[in-house]
């Protein structure tokens, strides 16, 4: 039992007080005093607690720090645009299709703050389950997040209802815990695909609660460079090598318009027998090897 009363004592001591959120109450006026007193904003925080400590953090050192988050930190996305000190630029380019013998989902591995590459090796396709796959578009770590949450969420279904868990079904799930956090700030377009008892099914999901069943998807900022290929070349009756190619050279020309797209491209078939993983190649070495296509169909 002993082990049992330190365990509890030690969650009890980690709890973080909600104290920060009573902005406007007499209580926060008071450790506003305090924090004065101080020097600095510590004494918004916890009595038990000391900056640097897991759970603890300052806040900023200005008259109302609730209104200076939501005018600095606001996401920049849509019409919440206003000027904000912090932007959260994004960019990526990723796609899914429906055809015959399948799905395929292509994605880049470029990540970016505005200008600047944070990443080139970011895995794009969260792996949801052996039938199910979801794309990544927006703030990364929103997506990966939440694509995981629903993940257990799959798993929760089938080992309640001992079958797997549609298509449909999982992008509602999604669709219903981002609608939750709607205005909270994430920043999420992700595809939901993958095969069931119906058949392959293509879902896009959003994180203001859209949810859109259809055959052909792609999202983020090299998205138009992507469809004005997918529209020119995409049918139904592709064969698998041909649809593979149209995925490729889809993500290639996004990443050679779009400045915030780029890296590896990573290529993914899903079937009635599950998702495979087609290929990793740099978009660097596609490059040369369509211009080289394109150089030898001139001369010819």
């Amino acid at each position: 039992s002993r082990p049992h009363r330190l365990q509890k004592t030690t969650m009890q001591s980690s709890i973080v007080s909600a104290d920060i959120l009573d902005i406007g109450t007499r209580q926060y006026d008071n450790q506003k005093k305090r924090s004065a007193a101080t020097g600095g904003t510590a004494g918004l925080c916890p009595g038990d607690m000391v900056l640097g400590v897991p759970g603890a953090f300052d806040v900023p050192n200005v008259a109302d720090p609730a209104h200076f988050c939501r005018t600095n930190f606001a996401s920049a996305s849509g019409a919440k645009d206003a000027n904000q000190t912090v932007k959260f630029a994004k960019g990526t380019t990723t796609l899914a299709f429906k055809f015959n013998d399948g799905i395929i989902v292509s994605v880049d591995s470029r990540s970016t703050m505005g200008a600047y590459i944070a990443s080139g090796t970011v895995k794009k396709v969260i792996e949801i389950n052996p039938f199910l796959l979801g794309t990544m578009a927006g703030g990364a770590a929103d997506c990966s997040f939440w694509e995981r949450n629903l993940g257990m969420q799959c798993r929760m279904y089938e080992l309640r209802n001992r079958k797997r868990i549609t298509v449909a079904a999982a992008s509602k799930l999604l669709a219903n815990t981002v609608n939750a956090y709607r205005g909270y700030g994430l920043s999420m377009g992700t595809m939901i695909t993958g095969w069931d008892e119906t058949g392959p099914q293509l879902y896009y999901v959003d994180s203001d609660g859209t949810r859109l069943k259809g055959n052909l998807f792609s999202v983020g900022s090299g998205s138009t460079y992507a469809y004005g290929v997918l529209d020119n070349y995409y049918r139904p009756d592709l064969t698998v090598e041909e649809a593979i190619d149209l995925g490729k050279r889809a993500i290639y020309h996004a990443t050679h318009r779009d400045a915030y797209s780029g890296g590896i491209n990573n290529l993914y078939h899903v079937t009635k027998d599950g998702w495979k993983k087609i290929h990793a190649i740099d978009v660097n070495d596609m490059h040369y090897e369509f211009a080289e296509e394109k150089k030898n169909a001139m001369s010819s």
